[in-house]
């Protein structure tokens, strides 16, 4: 484990200085970051013009939902965004190989290599989001429910990893496909809102087989003080699951990889 954690950080070193390449970037990116999460507040006040609440969640929980999103969409796109959709290019030109050969896990160094740090404004702007919803709710969490947020949004982002790793696993045998990725935004963008305004066969699939229903409603029930230890036992075992599978999944697939040498 120490080996990965410093392989990780030797990985968060060399794309920092990278990044510091290009800092002129940075003020459009945090312009573009801000320009979003605006949109994103001024639409569900859009929403609430109409009705008082939305999924049974009163506007301050839906704000306090949209930061989680936001926190975690920044999570995403720091760190899984840009090594996933290059998979599926390591695996039509065949540079896997070079990667194969690395004394590291493939799965890992495919997972973690690259990673944009101008990405992480967006979790900071999640987290300004999460305390303007509370302080629209008047309520301020319990360093119980902090705790149980953080194994929450944890056990979401781990969920999200291993559903996206899966999808592009399947690059292994559908490599004509151009991009995967938007298939998991796709899914994604469904964590936005509350699970309640979903209704019938929807709401049954984003719950019990695609669960986005864990992996933003969770953590915002949780900072909203209505969680239970129940629900988030089940977060994190259904997110160490996945994993699992995730793992399990990409050793098979290894199995039908043919290199560029083939």
């Amino acid at each position: 484990m120490r080996r990965y954690v410093r392989i990780f950080r030797e990985f968060f070193r060399a794309c920092f200085v990278e990044e510091l390449e290009y800092r002129s970037e940075f003020l459009g990116n945090l312009i573009s970051s801000f320009f979003g999460i605006g949109i994103a507040i001024l639409t569900v006040n859009i929403f609430f013009y109409q009705t008082d609440q939305l999924g049974g969640w009163t506007y301050a929980d839906v704000l306090v939902l949209l930061g989680v999103f936001n926190t975690l969409r920044g999570l995403i796109d720091f760190a899984l965004r840009p090594n996933m959709p290059r998979l599926l290019e390591h695996v039509r030109r065949g540079t896997l190989d070079y990667i194969l050969t690395k004394p590291v896990d493939s799965m890992f160094y495919v997972s973690f290599r690259h990673l944009v740090f101008w990405r992480l404004i967006d979790v900071l702007l999640g987290l300004g989001v999460i305390g303007y919803g509370l302080v629209e709710k008047h309520y301020i969490p319990s360093l119980v429910d902090v705790v149980i947020f953080i194994v929450t949004i944890t056990a979401s982002f781990v969920l999200i990893y291993s559903l996206w790793m899966m999808l592009m696993t399947t690059s292994f045998w559908v490599i004509r496909i151009d991009d995967l990725s938007f298939i998991f935004d796709s899914f994604f963008e469904t964590a936005r809102f509350p699970v309640g305004m979903y209704r019938g066969w929807v709401r049954v699939v984003l719950t019990y087989v695609l669960p986005a229903a864990v992996i933003t409603n969770m953590p915002a029930l949780s900072l909203l003080g209505k969680w239970n230890m129940t629900t988030a036992l089940i977060a994190v075992l259904l997110a160490l699951v996945f994993l699992w599978l995730a793992r399990r999944f990409w050793r098979f697939a290894l199995r039908f990889y043919t290199s560029a040498s083939s």
